[in-house]
């Protein structure tokens, strides 16, 4: 039976699978798709080294919350292609790995991949994702995660976006947690997600940071002709203008540019403060290989 562009697609869909693994499964199944699926989970385990090395910078942001929010876990974990970040299997993997990240005590991704799966104990979570590898037919890995513990009072936030484009935990300082802190630590992490703030506030700022961001606005300002009495007021007036962006509790809260997070959080209740934060973006820093998914199509039917 001839291969069709369409039976490829079907078959992908199906599996997850690359474009040319799938025309490959047909063919050897002679347009069987049922046995073409097979032959995929067959081979899928061998596959899965050689797609170790393939660049993987889209995937998904998840977290995972106990009930009583004082415990969370946020984690990164990548896929090749955004088709297979949409899968549905993929996206219960991902859910799985955050509550295993959640449960673990591990302090690091190589640790955390050593441990057993906690949805199948018969192996480790590195050998679940190389199973993974061998259904989905795309390189994934566990880039990073972030754990927090609280042992006095307060509560965990977290916040995803674009259905695991941006993901965000925030730990809130609070006497008391109600739906009000909980709702208002959602509202921060919404202002994380869209204003990318690097520190929770100045104290938090390195020194090195401030001596390299006042050498470069000194050097801006001298080139401006600037007398060296002037220039340097108008230095510090441009490195606060600039921390007031790059710290949380200092920017202006999006939804009411009449007050900063940190007056937004006092409005709620006294006693809310930002104790840290993690926001993480799919495959940031990640060098991407453009693709692109009509001409893989035409690649794979021409063999």
């Amino acid at each position: 039976m001839a291969v069709t562009a369409a039976m490829v697609k079907e078959l992908r869909e199906l599996s997850g699978a690359g474009m040319s693994a799938c025309k490959n499964a047909l063919v050897e199944a002679d347009g069987d798709i049922t046995r073409a699926s097979e032959i995929l989970r067959e081979k899928g385990l061998a596959a899965a080294a050689k797609k170790a090395g393939r660049i993987a910078a889209e995937g998904l942001v998840m977290t995972a919350l106990t009930d009583d929010r004082k415990k969370g876990a946020i984690v990164e974990v990548n896929s090749e292609t955004d088709f297979v970040a949409k899968n549905e299997e993929f996206i219960t993997f991902v859910k799985n790995v955050a509550a295993q990240t959640l449960a673990s005590g591990a302090e690091s991704v190589d640790e955390l991949l050593e441990e057993k799966w906690a949805a199948d104990t018969s192996v480790t979570v590195k050998e679940a994702f190389s199973q993974k590898v061998a259904t989905i037919g795309e390189n994934i890995g566990l880039r990073r995660f972030q754990r927090y513990t609280l042992s006095g009072n307060g509560v965990v936030v977290d916040y995803i976006h674009g259905g695991g484009r941006v993901g965000v935990m925030l730990e809130l300082n609070a006497d008391s947690v109600n739906d009000a802190v909980i709702e208002a630590g959602r509202n921060v992490c919404m202002q994380i997600a869209a204003m990318s703030p690097q520190f929770v506030d100045r104290t938090h700022v390195p020194q090195d940071y401030l001596d390299k961001e006042r050498e470069i606005l000194t050097q801006q300002t001298m080139a401006e002709g600037k007398p060296a009495n002037i220039a340097e007021k108008m230095v510090e007036g441009r490195l606060n203008k600039a921390l007031k962006e790059i710290c949380l509790v200092d920017q202006e809260y999006v939804k009411d540019g009449e007050m900063n997070v940190a007056q937004y959080l006092k409005s709620v209740d006294a006693s809310l403060a930002v104790a840290k934060f993690t926001r993480y973006e799919k495959g940031e820093g990640i060098e991407k290989k453009e693709e692109n998914f009509a001409e893989e199509v035409s690649k794979a039917m021409q063999g």
